[in-house]
């Protein structure tokens, strides 16, 4: 495949997914320019210039910056077509009218250039029918793309050639999407709802028949299916409500409309109570109403029967959760064999989804994979409708399916397909195994396709059954305890993977860290830290801290605080590169250890801060080291001088004195790198899969050009007057009933030790002085009784204290 170079994408439309897939792709810095109508009034932009003002005020927030609002090129069909022949992709996603896309080819093919891509968006037409008004020269490279909204945070893309689709332009477009703009990408075929929403919206009808044949309230329902059921926390109500009711009956409009002979077609019908809802214009979240309703702080269920709004919070009975903890083939059993209406209801629709999935198979899918993948990237599944069938035994359940479907108690009388019981599926125990899922079409196992892009994923996304490498037991292991492993994959390069809840750092993880710190010195190119799953680091693990603290108080946790900092200076210091693999959260001791390397590679997705005034701390690792030596370098860098009269640095020193005390946390890699907890020299990469590879391939150049640790030096600090000036808008804020009297007190520690202490400005002073501050501030904080009112409740509830 002959290397693809993308220099502009072009979005046609500027609606909701028009304007958020533009603002995606700015982003992961793809250039982008974003089309529509010519205003009737006013500048002819002005449809686009009011979408691109929209994205500022979206939640949940569709640009990780939303000052790169501007980096998207604004443009109008009337005066700017011409920008269309510098475009390599053109993606079209205005609405869902067969005439105005073909109005809309038809304008814009003179301008497309003679290797563009040509992509549109759509949700419920056919591709191929659209395929068919267009150019003859266009149309080996025009496919459906299906994004899932919002575009930002889903993962999911669906690919939908045609039958005239060159194949290698799909190939050039799979390779894009997944490296590029960070998604993972599945292949479709052509039919209604392509292959997430066919049975993801067939599935919501039918937990909506299930939930009105049982009885069973929404509240009720949403508990069962949920994270209990390895789904997406909004579970089934709340999700419908999110999406919105009229975009739930357009959906399944689609699959009334369009699928005639589909065995399940009885099933449908718009539901009663989606009806009612759209009667009243109760939309879901979007119109305050739905299946739910807020008023205050209380959570209100609709009863459909009055079509009034009652008390919710109702939960599962205990005994169906029982059930829910037993292993998956025992689970099911004993959901099918109970009594109980919520056991008989999980039941069902699990049937039901197991039934759809392989009657449709053959028409919406290559494979079998394809499917699972839809409903983990684009529902939040844990895990697809074949792989919890196989889990759970895939003879017995397939025999239980027909045996429903015998007794009238399925939702269609359709039999299960031959394959599933008989020939190679059947035999081999599912339909994922080591050499491919099932091709229901082509009747033969099939791997994965091997794109070279995929050579970038070391641990590939994968299905049960396929005994794909585990990231938890691959490569070579150098070193294992509970707290850490230690290992290679190539004998060149140290990772990192540490191994506690939320991947904590505590006496443990740090001895640990330091040991691969020395082995990488030893023998190896570099250390890479990183972990299978996110976050980075959610902190310290305060919880570890506690038998020291509560023998000896914070004196007695000043010796791990010391353990801690040495760790980190060992880490910055360290004769060969050290590189943070990021991707999620890098809060509080994570940001510090994030830091303190030699370099960062953040997915962009990744959300570092510190965070620890929100436990009644101030950062005690080196973070506000980190921070007061960083102010030092950016005055040398943008002044050329060292900050030594005190007026330079205090700029700079506001900049981490707010971003600490008020613990902001970057809500993108992009914002982090505006707190300074990223730097310009480090790597933001769009696939979550491709982070560690990036991070070797760093390490290993840095190694390879000679790599340095940095001299230890000496830095001007701002001193006692600008601490001053801090502490004095923090008295305005306290007496102004803006924070307590402890944050007054806390963020006057971070103030002093951002300045230095009580010394001159521009006294220059070392890493070590600074931290020593941190730890005399850290462990007086420790003893207070309101810090430990915050960690205690952070400790219990998961949620802050404020005091």
């Amino acid at each position: 495949m002959s290397r693809f170079n993308v220099r502009k994408v072009a979005v046609l439309g500027a609606g909701v997914m028009g304007a958020q897939i533009a603002a995606h792709l700015v982003n992961v810095k793809v250039p982008v320019v974003l089309f529509d109508l010519p205003a009737k009034e006013g500048p002819k932009n002005g449809i686009v210039t009011k979408a691109v003002e929209g994205l500022k005020k979206l939640k949940p927030a569709p640009l990780g910056v939303a000052e790169d609002a501007a980096l998207i090129q604004q443009a109008n069909y009337e005066e700017h077509l011409e920008l269309l022949r510098g475009c390599d992709i053109i993606i079209e996603a205005i609405a869902e009218r067969m005439d105005w896309k073909e109005d809309l080819y038809k304008k814009i093919a003179p301008f497309v250039n003679d290797t563009a891509i040509l992509a549109t968006n759509t949700s419920g037409l056919s591709i191929t029918k659209m395929s068919q008004v267009l150019p003859e020269q266009l149309r080996s490279r025009f496919l459906g793309i299906h994004f899932f909204n919002p575009p930002r945070y889903m993962y999911l893309v669906e690919l939908i050639p045609t039958p005239t689709t060159n194949p290698e332009i799909v190939d050039q477009l799979e390779s894009f999407v997944t490296t590029a703009v960070g998604k993972g990408v599945i292949r479709t075929n052509d039919t209604p709802n392509f292959i997430a929403n066919r049975i993801g919206i067939a599935g919501a009808l039918f937990t909506l028949i299930e939930t009105e044949k049982s009885g069973l309230t929404y509240d009720v329902v949403d508990d069962l299916t949920g994270k209990r059921l390895g789904r997406a926390s909004s579970a089934t109500y709340r999700t419908l409500d999110i999406v919105g009711t009229d975009i739930m009956s357009k959906g399944s409009q689609t699959l009334r409309d369009n699928l005639p002979n589909d065995p399940f077609l009885a099933n449908f019908g718009e539901p009663a109570v989606v009806t009612a809802l759209l009667a009243k214009g109760w939309l879901g979240q979007k119109s305050g109403s739905g299946f739910y309703k807020k008023e205050g702080k209380n959570v209100l269920r609709l009863d459909p029967k009055t079509m009034e709004y009652v008390p919710g919070g109702a939960k599962a009975d205990k005994a169906v959760l029982d059930i829910f903890k037993l292993k998956p083939a025992e689970r099911l059993k004993a959901l099918r064999e109970s009594d109980n209406p919520q056991a008989q209801f999980v039941w069902a629709i699990l049937r039901n989804a197991f039934h759809y999935s392989a009657v449709c198979l053959a028409e919406i899918a290559d494979t079998a994979r394809d499917v699972d993948f839809a409903m983990r990237w684009g529902y939040g599944n844990k895990q697809g409708p074949f792989e919890l069938w196989q889990a759970a035994g895939w003879k017995q359940v397939a025999e239980w399916i027909n045996a429903d479907v015998a007794a009238g108690k399925a939702l269609s009388s359709a039999p299960l397909p031959a394959w599933v019981l008989e020939g190679p599926v059947a035999d081999k125990g599912g339909v994922h195994q080591p050499e491919g899922s099932w091709s229901a079409a082509e009747g033969k196992f099939k791997p994965q396709n091997e794109l070279p892009v995929y050579k970038r994923q070391f641990f590939r996304e994968s299905v049960l059954g396929s005994q794909a490498p585990d990231a938890a037991t691959a490569g070579k292991t150098l070193f294992e305890d509970a707290s850490i492993r230690l290992w290679t994959l190539d004998d060149e390069v140290v990772i990192a993977s540490i191994k506690s809840k939320m991947h904590a750092i505590g006496e443990g993880v740090t001895a640990g860290l330091l040991k691969g710190v020395q082995l990488a010195e030893a023998s190896y190119k570099g250390l890479v830290v990183w972990s299978p799953d996110a976050p980075f680091s959610a902190g310290a693990d305060l919880q570890s801290m506690m038998p020291a603290f509560m023998s000896g108080g914070g004196k007695a946790i000043e010796p791990l605080e010391k353990g801690l900092q040495d760790f980190m200076l060992a880490l910055r210091y360290s004769n060969v590169p050290t590189v943070a693999a990021i991707h999620g959260m890098a809060l509080g001791g994570g940001c510090e250890l994030a830091v303190h390397c030699a370099k960062r590679v953040a997915h962009v997705e990744s959300y570092i801060g510190l965070v620890e005034v929100g436990v009644g701390l101030i950062p005690g690792a080196g973070g506000l080291a980190y921070l007061a030596r960083r102010a030092a370098e950016q005055v040398e860098a943008a002044k050329g001088v060292s900050g030594q009269n005190g007026a330079e640095l205090i700029g700079f020193v506001k900049e981490g004195f707010q971003a600490a005390a008020m613990a902001k946390v970057g809500v993108s890699a992009h914002e982090s790198r505006k707190y300074g907890y990223l730097l310009d020299s480090d790597i933001i990469v769009p696939n979550k899969d491709e982070v560690l590879y990036v991070a070797i391939a760093q390490a290993k150049a840095l190694f390879e050009s000679g790599y340095r640790a940095p001299l230890k030096r000496q830095f001007a600090v701002a001193g006692r007057n600008v601490k001053a000036t801090l502490q004095s808008s923090l008295i305005n804020m306290r007496d102004g009933g803006f924070i307590s009297a402890h944050d007054y007190l806390i963020s006057s520690m971070i103030a002093d030790v951002l300045t230095g202490g009580d010394v001159d400005a521009g006294t220059l002073v070392t890493e070590e002085y600074l931290m020593a501050l941190e730890r005399k501030h850290f462990c007086t904080l420790l003893d207070n009784p309101k810090t430990q009112e915050r960690i205690m409740g952070m400790m219990s509830t998961g949620k802050p204290v404020r005091n």
